[in-house]
């Protein structure tokens, strides 16, 4: 079968290199943050910055171009990061909407950057829900 015939069209207009580029230079931003630096540390060894920073690609490219490469639960993942706290995602997203703004054309910088709000508010709403005490309601 043509694969061209079954491909999903892409959520917005973006280049893989864009997105490559988004995440190298928002990873630089939060490994020089003084709150969210540290957080990341603890999670990404010495030396471990290339692989990180090409499986998150990775994960947008599945995400925005509809690549199959990804490979990962970032809910399971966020949820064992017991040092991730609700408080961290409002700062991970004005980094991040701080580099879309920066390299991306201005209406793929607005919907990467709702796309990545959407996905936050899910990952925080998993992250808040699992530390609530028992029999709190859901944190919507």
């Amino acid at each position: 079968m043509d694969r061209s015939l079954t491909a999903q069209p892409p959520r917005f207009d973006i280049t893989p290199h864009q997105i490559d580029n988004v995440v190298m230079k928002f990873y630089g931003r939060v490994r020089a943050d003084s709150v969210l630096g540290p957080v990341f540390a603890a999670h990404v060894p010495e030396g471990g910055w290339p692989a990180h920073e090409s499986k998150i690609a990775s994960f947008w490219r599945n995400a925005i171009l509809y690549e199959r490469s990804y490979d990962g639960n970032p809910m399971q993942k966020h949820m064992a990061a017991r040092d991730v706290h609700g408080e961290h995602f409002p700062r991970w997203l004005s980094l991040f909407d701080g580099v879309l703004s920066q390299e991306l054309p201005p209406e793929t910088a607005r919907a990467f950057s709702a796309l990545a709000h959407r996905i936050a508010r899910g990952l925080r709403m998993g992250v808040e829900d699992l530390r609530a005490p028992a029999g709190a309601p859901p944190s919507l």
